[in-house]
């Protein structure tokens, strides 16, 4: 923990009129996580606060203490008393949707405080709490709290350790630590609700969301030269097996159970007919960050995630041939 930047982001929270709190787009349980418990804090406070989510949040998120609150409309950012705002778990501006917000709210004399642990961050807050060995931005969190001596509640503790969980795909990937396992086991002790966690989270398949997840699992292949599993999904499939689309979250983690490939890939096809690429793996000698950095996009050295454009043909050999190119030392990322 950086104790430095962590003093300073405290100091800036108690000197605050009023504080935004953000999350990333298509919210996930560490973004969240990490935003309902600090907001749990300056509840406790009774510091002015808001926050705000540029996409709509999965239902299986909504267990989590005031989740409501949060808005995903822009004009919260009007508000002139705002003086902080903090960004959880994004790696860029852009990531968490307020690329065009935070330009504004620095130049109305807004400090940003930026927590992630993603290694692709750009670094673009006043204050950058960024931990890229951490397992989840909850866990830096925590270490925030545990580090200025604040006192975590049972809420918090559950905010927290949905994070880690979700993270670490309850604690089975690589993102799992002795460090992220201690610090699950204090939350636990402060009346963080690991049944709670389990039942919203990780119990939340549906019939109909199985069978999808059938039918993209039976459409896996296997890019010999690469070693790389895929598959893809589809707005048909969605409709079809008449669930929504938070039901396809969890296939990408689910392949790092597969045997063969160095790493695995899903492509999730989106409103505008483009598609939602997913990279994992558990090797420790493969980097997929790198390969998510060439279409744009960014994440973890284990698992990261990025952007094409379709038809499904033209993205999956697009994604082929700038990898190979990359990997022969064809491509550079600066080239990108």
């Amino acid at each position: 923990m950086p104790k430095r930047v962590a003093t300073h982001i405290f100091k800036a929270i108690q000197a605050a009129r009023k504080i935004l709190l953000v999350s990333h787009k298509n919210p996930d349980g560490d973004t969240l996580g990490s935003l309902a418990a600090m907001m749990q804090y300056l509840r406790h406070i009774e510091k002015p606060h808001v926050a705000f989510c540029a996409t709509d949040i999965s239902p299986s998120l909504m267990f989590l203490p005031h989740i409501d609150y949060v808005t995903h409309t822009p004009t919260v950012w009007d508000d002139k008393d705002i003086d902080l705002v903090i960004v959880f778990d994004s790696s860029s501006p852009d990531y968490a949707g307020v690329e065009h917000l935070l330009p504004i709210m620095k130049e109305r004399g807004a400090q940003i405080a930026n927590i992630d642990h993603h290694n692709t961050n750009l670094q673009y807050g006043d204050f950058n709490l960024v931990l890229p060995k951490a397992s989840s931005t909850t866990e830096i969190v925590h270490d925030f709290f545990a580090h200025n001596k604040v006192t975590i509640t049972p809420a918090m503790a559950t905010c927290l350790l949905t994070g880690i969980i979700t993270d670490t795909g309850n604690f089975t990937n690589a993102a799992t630590t002795k460090h992220s396992m201690n610090i699950a086991s204090k939350l636990i002790e402060k009346g963080g609700n690991m049944a709670l966690i389990q039942g919203w989270v990780l119990k939340d398949k549906t019939i109909n969301g199985l069978k999808l997840w059938g039918t993209v699992l039976s459409r896996m292949a296997h890019h010999e030269k690469l070693d790389i599993v895929y598959t893809y999904v589809t707005k048909e499939d969605i409709a079809k097996h008449g669930v929504t689309e938070h039901e396809v979250e969890g296939i990408a983690n689910f392949m790092n159970n597969i045997k063969d490939g160095r790493a695995g890939m899903i492509l999730k096809e989106t409103e505008d007919g483009n598609f939602k690429g997913s990279f994992r793996t558990t090797h420790d000698h493969v980097d997929v960050s790198a390969f998510a950095k060439l279409f744009g996009g960014g994440g973890h050295k284990k698992a990261a995630g990025f952007s094409v454009e379709g038809p499904l043909e033209h993205a999956i050999e697009h994604i082929f041939e700038k990898i190979r190119l990359f990997e022969n030392g064809e491509l550079a990322l600066a080239e990108v």
